[in-house]
Formats: structure tokens, C-alpha cells, sequence
């Protein structure tokens, strides 16, 4: 998957990516909410080696960097988790580089992939996965259409400790009206 916003390339992560997603994504403070919190380089190349070498194959996690297109840099990533027998559901993350935080890039990248993933490959439905203490995430999420769905409680286990977990989604149906 290749496919361009007005400021961004969205492209699968390479070999060559790593120590730019090494930088942004080891900022403890900044990506609290992360799953993925890299502890050294080798921790981000063997991540960017287990990347499916094909986009939408059944139960996996495929993951596209964001980069700016006048700067030509990574400035952060969407992962696409790509599940349920039908193959007609995906789940989303992203993560966005500090200092390219609060100036849309995380919306507009998203948006770009999510049109994709509906016009293209005729996805279903699209969820996304929020610690509800992640403001910003929710806030992001309603305003491309998201619905919450569900407040689990205590059902993620994330840094030795049972977390709650809120899930956002959105059909095809309600994306085309959205639009």
C-alpha cells in the first residue's frame, strides 16, 4: 500500500525506517499509551522484520509509516491489524513523532488509510483500541466518524497491571456518510 494526503506518503515500513521510528517511538512519556515501547535499535529492526511482506493478509499486523512530504521524513506510523475469518474487519493504531503532534498529521493519515481500506479492499468495519485516560485518541477518533462502542474493564495487561480498554468503530456504511 502506497497512497499520499496532501501533506503526507504513507507507505509499509522499511529496513531503512528504523532509527527514525526508534526516535519517536521510545519517548516513554510521550507514548504512554503505546503497546510498543522499544528499548534499543535492535528492538525496532527485528519489529520492522516482522512486518507481512504482502498488506491484508488474514490475522496479521501490518505497519505503514507516515512521512512528511516536504521534509521527506518519518513522522510516525499506522498499524493495521487485519482480522476475523471473513477478512472484512481491521483494527487501527497510530502513532505521530512529538513535535509533529496537534497539527492534524495523525487525522489526515488516518483518514487517508481508512478511505482506503473501505473504497479498496472493502473492509466492513474499522475498530480502534483506546486506554480511556488517552483524551486526545478519543477525541480524534469521534471526529473521523468513530463510534465508542465498549469500556471493557480491567482486560488489557499492559506494564504488569490489568488496565481498562475502550473500542471506537466504524462501518463502511457510516464512513460514506461522514464524508
Amino acid at each position: 500500500m502506497h497512497i499520499e494526503s496532501e501533506r503526507l506518503a504513507i507507505r509499509p515500513i522499511m529496513a531503512e525506517d528504523s532509527q527514525a521510528v526508534f526516535s519517536y517511538r521510545s519517548d516513554k512519556e510521550t507514548n504512554k499509551y503505546q503497546g510498543w515501547i522499544p528499548d534499543s535499535l535492535a528492538e525496532v529492526d527485528a519489529f520492522i522484520a516482522k512486518n507481512p511482506g504482502t498488506f491484508n493478509l488474514p490475522e496479521s499486523w501490518f505497519q505503514l509509516v507516515m512521512t512528511d512530504k516536504i521534509a521527506n521524513a518519518v513522522i510516525g506510523d499506522i498499524g493495521v491489524h487485519f482480522f476475523g475469518t471473513e477478512q472484512l474487519q481491521v483494527e487501527l493504531g497510530c502513532t505521530i513523532k512529538k513535535e509533529f503532534q496537534q497539527q492534524g498529521y495523525a487525522k489526515e493519515g488516518l483518514k487517508t488509510v481508512i478511505a482506503a481500506l473501505f473504497r479498496q479492499y472493502h473492509k466492513h468495519r474499522i475498530t480502534a483500541s483506546v486506554a480511556p485516560e488517552n483524551k486526545a485518541s478519543m477525541q480524534l477518533l469521534t471526529s473521523l466518524g468513530f463510534r465508542k462502542e465498549a469500556h471493557f474493564v480491567k482486560s488489557y495487561f499492559h506494564n504488569g497491571q490489568w488496565e481498562d480498554d475502550v473500542v471506537f468503530a466504524i462501518l463502511a456504511e457510516e464512513w460514506k456518510q461522514a464524508e
